[in-house]
């Protein structure tokens, strides 16, 4: 687990063999991914999905590396003032 000030999601990827590479910049993250998966992502945020992305080689047994965005749902107020 990566705690980030920051992510960046950047669809530069060509369709290779990696869906996405994760890179740690300063106290942040950065996601480079292809278009197709920006494009899930896009729709996932829109509609408040949770989505993951796994990173490492499409065909790689074993891969554990991913990024994960999840929903929390908090039943505070946070501009309730």
């Amino acid at each position: 687990v990566t705690g980030a000030s920051f992510v960046v999601f950047n669809a530069v990827l060509k369709a290779s063999s990696y869906p996405a590479k994760l890179s740690i910049v300063e106290d942040g993250v950065m996601v480079q991914i292809t278009v197709e998966v920006m494009v899930r992502l896009r729709h996932a945020l829109v509609l408040k999905k949770d989505f993951k992305i796994r990173c490492g080689r499409k065909n790689a047994e074993g891969v554990r590396q991913y990024i994960e965005i999840v929903w929390v749902y908090d039943d505070e107020k946070p501009n309730s003032g």
